[in-house]
């Protein structure tokens, strides 16, 4: 647990952080958010002593980080930021390598340590071990700088605008992955970020900070249905339903698909008649693409897949409904697939889902 005890920043005569406490759980991710200049990456960095609080107290499992040397402190404290940070000299194995080696691991306990977490973060280990930071590309980077900050275990991350600095769509999977691995290792995060989207989709708690004071903290449900005042309900904007479905995972939404199976004759299986496209799937249930039942059995064409784009037609098991709608709205559909990391068809959400749960 962080436990942050009327901690005060002063730059001189400028309060960058006034008396914030506030905790955070074990196994917890808690955002900070708020306007430039609000004190969220100073209070970040008071964490693993970066920067030193004037007053107050910071607490790590009930321990005074001051009585620690900081450097120590930040062996057990993973740090990631924004602009990532590589040593460009270093191949991606060495610089997930540097916190192992300091702490003085022997050669291969880290290789395996770096095969594993290249893994974790989407990487294929013998292609990326040998490469240097300016071969990777901004998402790649990004997955790299994670994987170092997990290097050592650490059961503290902090991360400061993390996916900030790619473009939206690699943006998202890099959210969708780190959610897939803070599902796994259940890390005690910290995150600063200033999209409120990021937030509320990524956390368990938002902190919603202003000129260095805390003004809410709360569940990102509770955020988005009762603003603690007019700064926050305006900080969060009119949309607040729309932001709400981010929090609401396809599977809780998915529905049984009607999908045909694909046979060497045609296909077997039945769909209602009143449902006009038919999912497809292979004798393991992978989707392979779809058919319209309106056309002529009797008709050739009936049997030939429609087999477009299968990532831009699908949601994964762990998306939120929020995307999901993107997604119907993007490609001009009323339902989508959902899948999962091996494309097995599990189920469908409809745009009727979605505007039932928005209209409550």
């Amino acid at each position: 647990m962080i436990q942050l005890e009327s901690v005060t920043k002063r730059y001189g005569d400028t309060l960058a952080v006034n008396a914030l406490t506030m905790a955070v759980a074990d196994g917890e991710v808690c955002v900070l958010i708020g306007p430039s200049g609000c004190g969220k990456t100073t209070t970040l960095r008071m964490i693993n002593r970066l920067v030193e609080a004037t007053t107050g107290r910071i607490l790590i499992n009930g321990e005074d980080a001051r009585r620690s040397r900081p450097e120590l402190l930040r062996r057990t404290i993973g740090y990631a930021i924004q602009s990532v940070g590589l040593f460009p000299h270093m191949t991606v194995e060495q610089n997930i390598a540097v916190v192992p080696s300091i702490l003085g691991w022997d050669h291969s306990r880290i290789t395996r340590r770096v095969q594993d977490l290249l893994q974790l973060v989407g990487l294929d280990a013998p292609t990326y071990m040998s490469k240097y930071p300016a071969q990777l590309s901004g998402g790649e980077a990004q997955r790299v700088g994670v994987a170092r900050a997990l290097a050592a275990d650490p059961p503290i991350l902090l991360m400061d605008e993390p996916f900030g600095a790619v473009d939206p769509l690699t943006r998202e999977r890099l959210q969708q992955q780190f959610l897939g691995i803070q599902e796994k290792l259940k890390k005690t995060v910290v995150l600063v970020t200033h999209d409120l989207d990021e937030a509320v989709r990524l956390a368990d708690r938002v902190a919603v900070m202003k000129e260095g004071q805390l003004v809410q903290y709360d569940t990102p449900e509770a955020l988005l249905s009762t603003p603690a005042d007019s700064f926050v309900r305006s900080f969060v904007g009119a949309d607040r339903a729309l932001k709400r479905i981010s929090r609401i995972a396809v599977t809780t939404l998915m529905k049984p698909a009607g999908s045909l199976r694909r046979v060497e004759t045609g296909f077997s299986g039945e769909v209602p008649h009143s449902q006009r496209y038919a999912w497809v799937i292979d004798d393991a249930g992978r989707l392979l693409g779809w058919v319209d039942t309106h056309r002529e059995h009797e008709d050739e064409s009936f049997y030939q897949i429609d087999t477009a784009d299968i990532e831009h037609l699908t949601v994964p098991e762990s998306a939120s409904a929020r995307e999901a709608l993107s997604r119907m709205l993007g490609q001009g559909v009323r339902s989508i697939p959902v899948i999962d990391s091996s494309q097995h068809l599990l189920g469908e959400v409809t745009l009727r889902d979605i505007e039932e749960v928005t209209a409550e």
